[in-house]
């Protein structure tokens, strides 16, 4: 069975069609690599295999009557974010370990609907705040290129990525709020989209920051990647920040053509520190990009170097206002105290990590009457200066590429400083406060044989040709994801 958990969503659903295998077998395949795996990894914070073999055993039923639907018999892991109804749904924080929801999230539904299985839900940072999901009430996932050096998968997706690169899903769910779903899949050798904002509903997607939070797809393939986001988009009457926008393949992604597309390079990113890994390859890339009859300009984002800075007063001013309602007194964790007052108190200490903490506390801060003209206001005015100079740039080119990370996974015991690991994110943020599409895709191996990603950057709602694009870098790149060559086995 081991040869099916190398095959790519494309190339399974080719062998599931021509009934070569099935969907029971399929699943079965991934449920015992979880069994086998799974503790090891911990990219799951709940298994389902009851729920698994239901749905594959429907989507066989639907294969022998000549009905399947778009993605019959897909094994997925689902980002433990995105509510599901009966299914365990924590948000990976103590404040939700036991919170079993009533209601099916719109992204969890449209998988449902596509006919996909769910394999499980996934780990990930608490609330999705962080860069390498060891904020986790859980525990730390662990990055499979490189086991035994107890790697990061990158978060606050961190789980669907470990999942997917090592074989325990053929595909997954994330979310992207500043860079959670591409950064992870940059140094876990995975594709990674982070849709136009409103593009995939929130509704049902425990929030973090809402005008930034971004549900999409994590895959091995571009081809794959696309298959999934066809799922996951469209427009939802009962999230009012969903666009009246639609994205569809039906097999692979149509070509598109390199000669005269005019590809821009960010200008402000020439002085920030990269590893000569990412600087040689991303180098590679674009002379691969050249070479083909792509045109390469220089653009400038002028205020790009202040996203970080805008990000960190904006998403947990957010936050904040966010995680209010976890106060013990409708559901989640409740810890008795002497009073209302006090109940508050003791369920928000003993139910919140210390980062969430931390940006409840600089959320709140920011939004008092004494900072908030001064911070969030300034703020969501350099916001609106880079989604402007955005828009701008691309009358300049047609797409944008930037490196995904600075480098490489690090250690999960790396001794960073909380501004540290936000510092990762200074490629990745722009584009949520810009809410255009994005897109990480490999780019080949460092020399210390961990996986480097680059993004492909558009404008809004142009999310084809983000992935286009991507496909042709992929394609430059070759890199070889196999789940079975990455852990050996």
């Amino acid at each position: 069975m081991t040869h099916l958990i190398n095959l790519t969503i494309t190339k399974a659903l080719q062998k599931l069609k021509s009934g070569e295998i099935t969907a029971t077998e399929l699943t079965q395949a991934y449920l015992d690599r979880i069994e086998k795996f799974g503790a090891d990894l911990n990219c799951y914070i709940t298994v389902t295999p009851e729920r698994a073999l239901a749905d594959a055993a429907a989507s066989d039923a639907r294969y022998a009557a000549g009905n399947p639907l778009p993605l019959d018999g897909i094994p997925i892991g689902m980002k433990d974010l995105f509510a599901t109804r009966g299914i365990r749904t924590t948000a990976a924080s103590k404040m939700l370990e036991n919170f079993i929801p009533e209601y099916e999230s719109t992204v969890s539904q449209k998988f449902i609907d596509s006919g996909a299985v769910l394999l499980g839900k996934t780990n990930l940072d608490e609330f999705a705040m962080g860069t390498t999901s060891k904020t986790s009430f859980f525990g730390a996932p662990i990055n499979p290129w490189q086991i035994e050096k107890n790697l990061t998968p990158g978060g606050s997706s961190g789980g669907t990525t470990s999942a997917v690169a090592s074989g325990l899903a053929i595909g997954g769910t994330g979310t992207d709020t500043g860079g959670s779903i591409r950064f992870p899949a940059a140094i876990t050798g995975l594709v990674g989209m982070k849709p136009t904002y409103g593009l995939c509903s929130r509704w049902g997607c425990v929030a973090f920051a809402s005008s930034l939070d971004t549900p999409g797809p994590i895959a091995r393939t571009v081809d794959d990647a696309a298959l999934l986001l066809s799922a996951m988009a469209g427009h939802d009457e009962k999230d009012s920040t969903s666009a009246a926008a639609n994205f569809y393949v039906k097999d692979e992604l149509p070509i598109i053509e390199l000669k005269k597309l005019r590809i821009g390079l960010i200008k402000e990113f020439d002085s920030v520190e990269i590893s000569n890994d990412m600087k040689r390859l991303f180098d590679a890339r674009i002379s691969d990009l050249k070479s083909a009859g792509a045109e390469i300009v220089t653009v400038s984002i002028p205020n790009i170097l202040d996203a970080l800075a805008a990000y960190y007063i904006i998403a947990p001013a957010e936050a904040s206002s966010n995680l209010a309602r976890y106060d013990g007194m409708r559901y989640g964790l409740r810890v008795e105290g002497s009073d209302l007052i006090d109940t508050y108190k003791k369920t928000r200490a003993a139910g919140f990590g210390e980062e969430v903490k931390r940006r409840m506390v600089v959320g709140t801060a920011v939004l008092s009457s004494e900072s908030y003209e001064v911070y969030f206001m300034q703020a969501a005015r350099v916001r609106r200066l880079i989604a402007d100079a955005f828009d701008r740039a691309f009358e300049q080119c047609d797409l944008i590429v930037c490196p995904s990370s600075a480098g490489t996974a690090l250690p999960l015991d790396s001794d960073l400083t909380p501004l540290e690991y936000y510092a990762l994110d200074l490629f990745t943020v722009a584009q949520n406060l810009a809410g255009i599409p994005a897109c990480s895709v490999p780019c080949g191996l460092a020399e210390n044989k961990l996986p480097l990603g680059m993004q492909v950057v558009g404008q809004k709602f142009d999310d084809m040709r983000v992935l286009q694009l991507a496909k042709h870098i992929e394609k430059f790149a070759g890199l070889d994801n196999k789940p079975t060559k990455i852990l050996g086995k």
